[in-house]
């Protein structure tokens, strides 16, 4: 009998089971299919030993007119400008306090309690302390002058610290430090940390309808009252204005850096800025639009008061960053959104801007004076995962909703059809949906996602939709910000502190990356007839290897069952499944097997460090066995 072809469609199909899948694939780890077939993914290295405090979930890349490379990092803690792997820290101040901070500490202890009267901070707060002089033992001035986050908020006008020396080592105080002291200390509060995870609330009973927070945002109707600053995940929005930063963290104040008072500087409130005419003071993002030089504020607060909105679109002038007072001879002004409770994404594509509340879409273009910019409705009863979860590739959106996919190219928004539906929405942590991130690898022709799975509070997950091919795969990866390369070299991802560059090697920061993918099972005929097969002839490349042995090599694995409800492991009589394993190195012409079952599947797997391969078209030599 002749060789048989293994010829697959590429994708992964997980909509359908696995014995009605003949022809696909149905599962796979750190893959993906180009032309059209499968192919173990690029791997990535640390951009730098650097690290930043909190979870990064915003990166935005530009270049100034000297030719500085910045990457803007926001967390939940802090914002950052990257610049050649080191991490410039530019947090608003919120507050200063001059000549009127005390400190107290304890013996044996190495808190310290500070005072300072409506000081407005919370737990996990920045604060830097000048000023101060020594509590008279260990706790000393230079202790005390430096940057600290709060431990524990105490009442309204003190809270308490954890003394550590400037190489931030603990310092437990000794007998000549109790009692107050320190007095006349100034303190610089940076703006008040989010929170890394969504909480719930009381809903309605916790708050009015439209009610506003502490730090001026909103929530809706039967949305839960914030727990602290906010309840929600801290996500930024940035965008620069020349070769200048705009920042501005969700439902929170905007802000600006000057990039001529260098790195060392940090961003302050947009309506300190002179000239400053009636400049939003809250927002849910910021952007400024490329073709007509407007800096728009969506989710702002109204005009002349500090209640924010969450559907008001407001924009300045045009070429102006201070300039949102509406007049005659100026092009400010502001729109509402006409459905929806909030508004949850803009994205700018070449010709407008799209524009999501939580159940509709709209398109947002520059028309000229006398109102500057029109709003069209262009579909409702979509939704929308997060505020990060839509991105643009040329004039397409593609958007992962609650439990869909879909994409806006002119027309109305219409559903992706997705062959790992179910397989992501079934294993998906719905309350922290916030947190989910979208990123385009245009290399690729990729879209990533990344999601936390049902049993994870964090991104853990990634699903992608190849629109060159028009494929789905998925994998395990914990990643919480994606940016596509173009100014950088390779595609940067924030993980654990870090900053990695994507496509970069074929390993795991070093270490082996195990990929694989695994075929849904083949038969003969109706699938009634055992199978025989006796040899697996492999077709596939190591090209790209780096692998120091010199000689790369992924396994291929046969496993035949006799019936699709059977398992591919042996049951307790031996007679369920067989299995064939087979390590296949760069020369391998044919692997001897012995298989027999109903139907088999094929899987490819590599687990060592420098690998790269890409599968083609295996043969195997198989022939009907009998009914029996």
């Amino acid at each position: 009998m002749p060789l048989t072809s293994l010829k697959f469609r590429p994708g992964i199909n997980r909509e359908i089971t696995s014995y009605s899948n003949e022809g696909g694939f149905f599962d796979c780890e750190k893959v993906r299919f180009y032309s059209p077939f499968p192919e173990k993914i690029g791997g990535w290295v640390k951009q730098s030993s650097n690290t930043y405090l909190g979870t990064a979930r915003a990166l935005h890349n530009w270049i100034a007119i000297d030719g500085s490379n910045y990457m803007g990092v926001g967390t939940q803690l802090k914002y950052y400008i990257e610049e050649g792997g080191s991490f410039s820290d530019i947090t608003p101040i919120r507050k200063t306090s001059t000549n009127s901070v005390t400190f107290s500490g304890a013996n044996g202890s190495s808190s310290v309690t500070v005072t300072d009267s409506s000081h407005g901070a919370v737990v996990d707060d920045f604060v830097t302390f000048a000023g101060a002089v020594s509590l008279g033992g260990l706790i000393t001035a230079e202790v005390l002058n430096q940057e600290y986050q709060i431990a524990s908020i105490t009442n309204a006008n003190s809270f308490v610290i954890v003394a550590k020396d400037t190489s931030g080592n603990t310092v437990t105080a000794n007998g000549s430090d109790t009692g107050n002291g320190g007095s006349g200390g100034d303190a610089s509060y940076q703006i008040n940390v989010g929170l890394d995870t969504a909480v719930g609330g009381n809903g309605w009973g916790a708050g009015g309808f439209s009610g506003v927070n502490a730090d001026l945002s909103t929530f809706g109707w039967g949305e839960a009252a914030d727990s602290g600053t906010t309840s929600t995940v801290r996500v930024w929005s940035h965008d620069n204005f020349g070769e200048d930063l705009l920042i501005n963290p969700r439902d929170g104040g905007i802000f600006y850096w000057d990039k001529t008072n260098g790195t060392g500087s940090r961003a302050v409130a947009l309506s300190s800025l002179a000239g400053a005419s009636d400049t939003p003071i809250v927002a849910k993002q910021v952007m400024v639009s490329d073709i007509d030089r407007h800096f728009i504020a969506f989710g702002a607060n109204t005009l002349g008061t500090t209640v924010q909105d969450p559907l008001l679109i407001r924009f300045g002038s045009q070429e102006s960053l201070t300039d949102f007072t509406p007049t005659a001879t100026n092009t400010a002004g502001d729109l509402r959104l006409s459905s929806g409770s909030k508004f949850v994404q803009a994205v700018e594509t070449k010709q407008q801007i799209l524009i999501f509340t939580d159940r509709s879409l709209f398109s947002m273009r520059f028309i000229g004076p006398p109102f500057t910019f029109g709003l069209q409705e262009l579909s409702k009863n979509i939704t929308i995962a997060s505020s990060k979860a839509a991105v643009a590739v040329d004039e397409s959106v593609l958007w992962m909703g609650n439990e869909n996919f879909y994409a806006y190219s002119g027309g109305v928004a219409q559903q992706i059809p997705c062959t790992v539906r179910d397989k992501i929405f079934l294993d998906f942590n719905q309350t922290q949906k916030d947190k989910v991130v979208s990123g385009v690898n245009s290399q690729w022709s990729e879209i990533w996602w990344f999601y936390p799975s049902a049993d994870s509070e964090e991104n853990n997950k990634y699903v992608i939709f190849n629109y060159a091919n028009k494929s789905w795969y998925y994998g395990t990866l914990s990643r919480t910000a994606w940016h596509d390369r173009g100014v950088r070299q390779y595609p940067l991802a924030a993980g654990s502190q870090y900053l990695y560059e994507h496509e970069n090697g074929n390993d795991d920061d070093g270490s082996p990356m195990t990929a694989s993918v695994e075929s849904s099972q083949l038969d003969i005929g109706d699938g009634y007839q055992f199978n025989f097969i006796r040899q697996l002839i492999p077709d596939i490349t190591f090209e790209g290897s780096t692998s120091s042995t010199g000689n790369p090599n992924a396994t291929f694995t046969l496993q035949a069952r006799n019936g699709p409800g059977s398992t591919y492991d042996t049951n307790s009589s031996g007679q369920s499944t067989r299995t064939a394993t087979t390590p296949v190195e760069q020369f391998t012409d044919v692997v001897d097997v012995r298989l027999r079952g109903r139907s088999f599947s094929l899987k490819l797997e590599s687990t060592d460090q420098g690998v790269a391969w890409k599968l083609g078209t295996p043969r195997v030599d198989m022939r009907p066995d009998g009914r029996r």
